[in-house]
């Protein structure tokens, strides 16, 4: 494995190049890492390649998600050859590549919710985003320029993560409410909820959504049974904020993270830079002396204007 932190499938949302950034305010050791929306669980990665929890907690209440990682880690070349099978299938699919992905697709609705089928519809979709309809089916279209990740390319990757983790990562399928009574102190809880801007309960785009009163009061609970933990929750960009901060009384320290020029903003002729909110829970920032969001999103202004 070289320097770079594996991964198993491009994914809307994901925080793998970020993770170098959020791993910097968490500390060097701790018990156990929790990750209550992981989406392909890019941080469990970055903090397994680095060796800084003894074992790991990973639950998406998108089941299929779950599955997916499961297997890679579990069993890496069952999930790659499973993997294989589906990917090959699309070059010699009468109608065409397209038409093979919604044929995988309706499969995939009708009940055949393999972590093979998910991990196809994710690497051939959309910029890799998941959306299900008000009915509750999968709906993304697929990236009619590409043909998804090449297995071969996929599988040193995935052996790579199942390395670092297999016989130290449980999973689960649950409300993320159901982690926070399962955690102690000395454990670590890193939480990646839908971003206030562009998801809510009602929002349909998202597998699940999530209000903002609901989550802010759900972490009281952590402060009670005195958790460290670290949310990616909001931002802003190009001067705009997107998002409510989280309640003063959870006596959180919020951080702006530097996520570089915003693709939107590049195709509009502009040079914005999105800068993504890191709230971290009490313990820790007395832990590391933080800074203060403010002074961290100055000193990110001042560099980009030597640059």
């Amino acid at each position: 494995m070289n320097g770079k932190t594996p991964h198993i499938v491009q994914y809307q949302g994901s925080k793998r190049l970020l993770a170098p950034q959020i791993l910097q305010y968490m500390p060097r050791k701790f018990n156990r890492l929790f990750e209550p929306f992981s989406g392909m669980a890019a941080i469990t990665i970055a903090v397994a390649k680095e060796k800084r929890a003894e074992n790991y907690y990973v639950n998406d209440i998108n089941e299929p998600i779950i599955r997916i990682l499961k297997k890679a880690i579990n069993s890496p070349n069952e999930l790659i050859d499973g993997y294989t099978k589906v990917w090959d299938e699309q070059f010699s699919h009468p109608a065409g590549h397209l038409e093979h992905f919604y044929l995988i697709r309706e499969r995939f609705n009708c009940g055949e919710q393999t972590a093979e089928h998910m991990l196809y519809l994710l690497a051939r979709c959309v910029k890799g985003s998941v959306r299900y309809g008000k009915n509750g089916n999968f709906n993304q279209s697929p990236d009619k320029r590409r043909h998804g990740t090449n297995p071969k390319n996929m599988k040193e990757n995935v052996l790579a993560i199942s390395s670092m983790l297999k016989g130290k990562a449980n999973f689960s399928a649950c409300d993320y409410r159901e982690i926070f009574y399962m955690v102690k102190p000395g454990d670590l809880i890193y939480m990646d909820p839908p971003y206030q801007g562009v998801s809510d309960v009602r929002d349909s785009r998202y597998f699940s959504g999530l209000g903002f009163e609901e989550f802010s009061e759900s972490i009281t609970i952590l402060n009670k049974k005195n958790i460290d933990y670290i949310i990616s929750y909001d931002g802003k960009c190009g001067g705009k904020e997107y998002g409510n901060d989280l309640p003063k009384n959870l006596n959180c320290t919020k951080i702006l993270l530097n996520a570089g020029t915003s693709s939107q903003a590049t195709l509009l002729g502009k040079k914005d830079t999105t800068f993504e909110a890191l709230y971290v829970s009490e313990g820790i920032a007395k832990a590391i002396k933080i800074k203060s969001a403010q002074a961290v999103y100055e000193q990110m202004t001042l560099m980009e204007c030597v640059v």
